[in-house]
């Protein structure tokens, strides 16, 4: 499986502003980056007379848009999906996945808290919260850190999320090759 660590807290609260300082760090130290937007309401991608939303609009079930430069694809829900359902059915070939939102989700959740969004942060009242990212000094039991520090915040990830998945799912010789690769990301980020 995938490592999938969650950015969450309230709206305009920092989270998109954080995953993009993060996306650029993570691929500094050599991982692939994939990413899952959660949106509580419906949306539109495509664009309204385009041939793609017309072949929706005409009844298709799912469509697949595909260029030289990159590939989307529009399907119809029945429900919402979760964390988990869409990282193994859509995402392949990276070594993180960043989700923003999926608070209620079990992965891992690092919350961003903006005391003048709100007074308290979310992080007792969610499950599996390994880190909160504050603009103010907050009294927990979790690792608190300044939303500048995006190495530190990188560094809690990659400690607490990458590497433990990573040998969890590996045994014995598969072990030993995780453990190179992940050295060896290590040496070229230090290096």
């Amino acid at each position: 499986m995938i490592p999938i660590v969650s950015i969450v807290g309230r709206s305009k609260g920092g989270k998109t502003t954080l995953i993009e300082r993060l996306i650029p760090e993570f691929m500094k130290r050599g991982y692939r980056v994939a990413t899952i937007k959660h949106h509580g309401k419906d949306f539109q991608i495509d664009q309204e007379g385009k041939d793609s939303w017309r072949h929706k609009q005409a009844g298709a079930q799912t469509v697949v848009i595909s260029s030289p430069q990159k590939v989307a694809l529009i399907e119809d829900a029945s429900q919402d999906l979760s964390l988990e359902d869409l990282a193994t059915r859509f995402i392949q070939g990276v070594d993180i996945i960043i989700a923003e939102g999926f608070k209620r989700d079990k992965h891992p959740k690092i919350e961003v808290f903006r005391k003048v969004i709100h007074p308290h942060p979310l992080a007792s009242e969610l499950e599996n919260v390994i880190a909160v990212v504050s603009d103010c000094p907050l009294s927990l039991d979790i690792p608190c850190m300044d939303p500048h520090d995006i190495k530190g915040i990188a560094d809690v990830i990659e400690k607490r999320i990458i590497f433990i998945q990573n040998m969890s799912d590996s045994t014995g010789a598969d072990k030993q090759l995780r453990s190179a690769a992940l050295k060896k990301v290590k040496k070229n980020r230090e290096g």
